[in-house]
């Protein structure tokens, strides 16, 4: 049975970023990871352009019981440091809104980056970890091609979407072995289910404005068969399915608007008059009823605007962690070191990555995530 300073089990961004850290250190690594190739989700990430950082990153853009957790491993390895790595790497790469940059040519690029920063470590895919047990200091790591030691262990599984790449609950499964709880796991950043919309309306895009609680998130919103997606329904999907408010025209104030035109143009219908500001199919879903708007109450027209500048839903639901871009919940924050990534239960056991409950807002916050707890994991293990 081989012997090593440190088994990493995962090669995602976090896995590999760790490694680069050891391979730095000059420490012995094996690297095990259940699929067939490294980085998986980092190579479809971005619609295959990989937005690998944002330059506001902390921690008001993540999620998690504990949010400030990623304070001080945000502030070990920074969104600059990424894009520094990225130059060093001679990686072309565009800023597509300020502080999101996406690769220019392809994700395989950071994949690439990565991979090659971890010089000779080897890495042995299509293994699955069965288990993990500690002996007086030296961690056993058995699996379906044979056993392994190693004076540290890395968790860094990921999260559990995207199945069809190759996920497991082992990260969770070891951490909960050792002591340390879970958090409840859920889809997140994806569409929602509702009830709300009729499916006619599926195709139709426009700005809106969620509103959860006092929180209020803009972007483009997009009608599903099933109810509605968009940039800004998969960052709403983050607070889970609490009620929400959209707001389809969140730079108009409706019922002033209606009022406005109920005395310039009485002879048209409301839905017609609001096709100025919403899409006229949807227009029409909100608004049914055929007659002029001259004749339509002040009251009324208050009703009608309610529902373009606050319509409320209470029966989203998430659509699941196949379409999920990413995993909310996981191991809990508590018992962990944030600024070493080392468990408190269980010297030499460290975590990095989204197997933690830490989920990052849209707009490469969670690559960035996965690099600074990996680098800080790596640093420290």
């Amino acid at each position: 049975m081989k012997n090593y300073d440190v088994i990493i089990i995962g090669a995602g961004a976090a896995g590999l970023m760790a490694a680069a850290q050891l391979h730095e250190r000059k420490k012995s690594v094996l690297i095990i990871d259940m699929g067939n190739e490294p980085a998986r989700k980092v190579a479809v990430s971005g619609g295959g352009k990989c937005n690998f950082t944002n330059t506001y990153a902390d921690y008001t853009h993540y999620f998690g019981k504990n949010p400030r957790f990623v304070v001080s491993p945000l502030a070990q390895w920074t969104p600059i440091d990424t894009l520094n790595w990225v130059k060093s790497h001679n990686i072309e790469f565009t800023e597509k809104e300020p502080g999101r940059y996406f690769c220019k040519n392809d994700a395989n690029d950071i994949v690439n980056a990565l991979i090659s920063d971890i010089g000779s470590t080897g890495i042995k895919y299509n293994t699955t970890v069965d288990g993990v047990n500690k002996s007086d200091d030296t961690f056993i790591i058995k699996t379906n091609t044979g056993e392994y030691q190693a004076k540290s262990v890395i968790i860094a599984t990921g999260g559990l979407s995207y199945a069809h790449l190759g996920v497991s609950n082992i990260g969770h499964v070891i951490a909960k072995q050792f002591g340390h709880k879970i958090e409840p796991i859920r889809p997140a950043l994806c569409a929602l289910k509702t009830k709300s919309f009729s499916s006619d309306l599926a195709g139709i895009s426009l700005p809106a404005q969620i509103t959860i609680n006092k929180t209020k998130l803009n972007g483009d919103l997009l009608f599903t068969h099933f109810g509605i997606g968009g940039p800004v329904v998969y960052r709403a999907s983050l607070f889970g399915t609490p009620k929400m408010a959209i707001n389809f025209a969140p730079n108009t104030d409706i019922f002033e608007f209606l009022k406005s035109a109920k005395q310039k143009n009485g002879k048209k219908t409301v839905a017609n008059t609001l096709s100025e500001f919403i899409p006229n199919k949807l227009a029409h879903f909100l608004c049914t009823d055929p007659r002029n708007i001259a004749d339509f109450k002040d009251t009324e027209l208050k009703q009608i605007a309610n529902k373009i500048n606050s319509f409320e839903i209470d029966d989203a639901s998430t659509i699941g962690l196949q379409s999920a871009e990413v995993t909310a919940g996981g191991i809990s924050t508590d018992k962990i070191s944030s600024k070493t990534m080392e468990s408190s239960l269980c010297n030499g056991l460290y975590f990095a990555g989204e197997v933690l409950d830490i989920t990052g807002d849209l707009g490469g916050y969670n690559l960035q995530w996965a690099f600074s707890s990996g680098f800080v994991a790596g640093l420290n293990a």
